[in-house]
């Protein structure tokens, strides 16, 4: 984690560093420091379309994560036992009555 106000540390040159120097799941949001860049550009000169499609990629990351979880599927096994379904006799009968 980067402490708000403190420049980020410098990478040797030829070593692999992630670009992203500052996000959501450092604890620094945008009230906290809003000078700080959401992405570092270490190495190259992408175009602005590049870092265009980065951007959206990075910050749709950060929202897949907050979205509503899913409402679970209703198996059924549950509308058997709701309707009082009894298994039905017959070869396999044992797997049919586990759901």
């Amino acid at each position: 984690m980067i402490p708000a106000g403190s420049q980020p540390p410098q990478v040797p040159a030829g070593s692999q560093a992630s670009p992203i120097q500052a996000g959501p799941a450092d604890g620094v949001g945008p009230a906290d420091a809003p000078d700080l860049p959401l992405l570092s550009v270490v190495k190259g000169e992408p175009t602005p379309e590049e870092l265009a499609a980065l951007t959206t990629v990075v910050l749709s990351l950060g929202q897949a994560a907050q979205a509503a979880p899913e409402r679970p599927g209703v198996r059924h096994w549950v509308r058997r036992q709701q309707l009082r379904l009894a298994p039905r006799p017959g070869p396999d009968a044992w797997r049919r009555s586990l759901g």
